[in-house]
């Protein structure tokens, strides 16, 4: 057999060297018939064919496995819209981070620059707001006034269960109360601050049912107008003060509210609201990312706080006052409907900010 291969190895070199093709050779019946009795030599293996269904189920397994992972996140924020996971700053700070990583890094879309197909008319965005968890509001018969609260008490009745409370000695070394004026607010902006103009997206403001289009327009009127001596009609607006020199200025005259947890922040932007004796802000919902406090600088202002509509079997409305001076309300706005009046014949005055 070993002579046999040899010859025919030496047969196929005279081939080579002769130049006949592969087509012609072929053709010839001596080389099929050679092709027939000269078996394999040992190094042409037969080929090793893969087992088909084997490898089928790992792709399909291992496709599985990377779909499930990209649900994952998806599956998180359902159940955090329809409100299967507990309201927690942790939960809601990672609800956020994979809002962002879906729609940027997975759909592509740049957050910032992307426009709305239908803009969000402030009239019917309550329509679309996610159902509230109604423990926020259930056996809250009143307004709890307290004082000398402790971090740990703050969180664990209030800080994070949305049950409204004012703090009454919360503001006992500010010097906010004989400083925040109409005037003063009109002195500490420069003409070239973005908080006046209101075109900046950080920059808010809220005319309520004033004419108002921006702050400066506000810091216009004249003295007689500010304080309704001149028979004008009552006036209340609020704004979100994103001028850092400005920040500057009003912190030195009000401090970081003692019973927030060392581990708690406040939000970079302060919300300052400020009107007239007569007026106030219509019922309505925030839209802000976490609850917030709010101290009564100046001025007496009273709070209707009603709940969400879907809580109504299982909660009551709430009235509370809050005075100038000492006086702190925490309030989940996000949760809780709530309009203001201002009462008595001073200008309101109040100042506060978000905390997680």
């Amino acid at each position: 057999m070993e002579k046999a291969r040899q010859q025919f190895e030496d047969l196929a070199k005279k081939i080579d060297e002769l130049g006949l093709s592969p087509e012609t050779l072929s053709s010839l019946p001596s080389y099929h018939k050679l092709c027939t009795i000269i078996p394999s030599t040992p190094h042409h293996h037969p080929v090793q064919r893969p087992r088909w269904h084997k490898l089928l189920a790992c792709t399909l397994m291992f496709g599985i496995v990377v779909v499930i992972a990209a649900l994952i996140p998806f599956i998180f924020m359902i159940m955090y819209e329809i409100k299967l996971l507990p309201d927690r700053p942790w939960i809601q700070g990672l609800h956020k981070e994979l809002t962002y990583v879906w729609l940027e890094d997975v759909m592509q879309l740049d957050i910032e620059d992307e426009e709305c197909i239908v803009n969000n008319l402030e009239e019917i965005q309550d329509m679309f707001r996610p159902p509230v968890n109604c423990s926020v509001c259930a056996n809250v018969t009143q307004v709890d006034r307290v004082e000398k609260l402790s971090s740990d008490d703050f969180v664990k009745y209030y800080a994070y269960s949305g049950h409204p409370v004012v703090i009454t000695d919360a503001t006992v070394n500010w010097t906010a109360n004989s400083h925040f004026t109409f005037n003063f607010f009109k002195s500490i902006y420069d003409k070239e601050s973005p908080v006046l103009d209101g075109e900046d997206e950080n920059c808010q403001f809220f005319p309520y049912k004033t004419k108002f289009e921006n702050l400066g327009e506000v810091f216009q009127m004249s003295a007689s107008r500010s304080m309704l001596t001149d028979g004008s009609d009552p006036w209340y607006i609020g704004w979100s003060n994103c001028d850092s020199t400005a920040a500057n200025i009003l912190r030195q005259y009000y401090q970081r509210p003692y019973f927030l947890p060392s581990n708690s922040e406040s939000s970079k932007t302060d919300w300052i609201f400020m009107g007239s004796p007569g007026y106030g802000a219509p019922l309505h919902i925030d839209d802000v990312e976490f609850a917030s406090w709010q101290a009564q600088i100046k001025g007496t202002k009273k709070w209707l706080l009603e709940p969400p509509p879907e809580c109504y079997l299982q909660c009551q409305s709430l009235e509370v006052t809050v005075y100038p001076g000492k006086l702190v309300i925490v309030l989940d706005t996000n949760k809780w409907f709530h309009a203001t009046l201002i009462l008595g014949e001073e200008l309101s005055v109040v100042i506060g900010s978000e905390y997680d």
